[in-house]
């Protein structure tokens, strides 16, 4: 559904990402683990248009992608969800879902209880500004506002981030259940260990470079990954 082919993405004169190719297939989930400045969020931001690339290509659905601005790329079906959240906080959270919806022109209403479906706690708090919610709430809203543009390719960039164990489990169920209702997910994530439980297939990412793959299960056992990212 999604293929990267030789991504090169420069910041000055340092190259950010250095030729990864990988390919997320039609209703996967695929992590992409790493440290800190391994090039993981710099890839998924090419992808969707918010940086240059100088070196590749993004295809999707069999159509190169490259180069489109961030507007069409939605129009198409990739929506990232931003690390930090990036909710409007002076805005409800109604106001917040619409703005997920800002490219459509027909009715919201069957998707707004999709999104109240999978997050109660939203339709609770419809009304409240979105800066007074929780932090797991912030992510709940932020996840349900890139839902509101019927994405075919859900990319989430550290969705647990700063979250209470029991908050991250919830999250990735929500992963689970939103993957199982037929929405692809390109999964970045620090919690290396609920992402690859919960990915069908993942790549390890060290300074630009993809230097390990495999099948989530794989990945967990590998020794090499239990050492770097496992912390055993």
């Amino acid at each position: 559904m999604l293929k990267i082919n030789d991504l090169k993405v420069n910041y000055g004169g340092i190259e950010a990402v250095k030729g990864i190719s990988f390919e997320v297939p039609e209703k996967s989930i695929v992590t992409l683990i790493g440290a800190n400045g391994a090039g993981k969020s710099t890839t998924l931001r090419a992808i969707a248009g918010l940086v240059r690339t100088s070196g590749g290509s993004v295809e999707f659905m069999g159509e190169d992608i490259t180069g489109k601005d961030t507007t069409e790329i939605v129009s198409r079906g990739i929506t990232l969800v931003p690390e930090g959240r990036r909710i409007f906080p002076d805005l409800t959270v109604l106001e917040n879902l619409k703005i997920g919806a800002y490219l459509r022109k027909d009715s919201l209403e069957s998707d707004l209880e999709w999104v109240y479906d999978l997050f109660p706690r939203l339709k609770e708090r419809h009304w409240q500004a979105g800066g007074t919610l929780s932090g797991g709430e912030q992510q709940m809203l932020a996840v349900g506002r890139a839902l509101m543009s019927r994405p075919k390719v859900l990319m989430m960039d550290e969705p647990s981030l700063g979250l209470a164990p029991i908050i991250v489990r919830g999250i990735f169920d929500i992963i689970r259940e939103i993957n199982r209702q037929g929405v692809t997910v390109l999964l970045i994530e620090q919690n290396a260990n609920m992402a690859l439980q919960t990915a069908d297939m993942g790549y390890v990412l060290e300074t630009g470079r993809i230097t390990m793959t495999g099948t989530g299960a794989q990945l967990l056992a590998d020794e090499k990954v239990k050492a770097a990212y496992l912390g055993t």
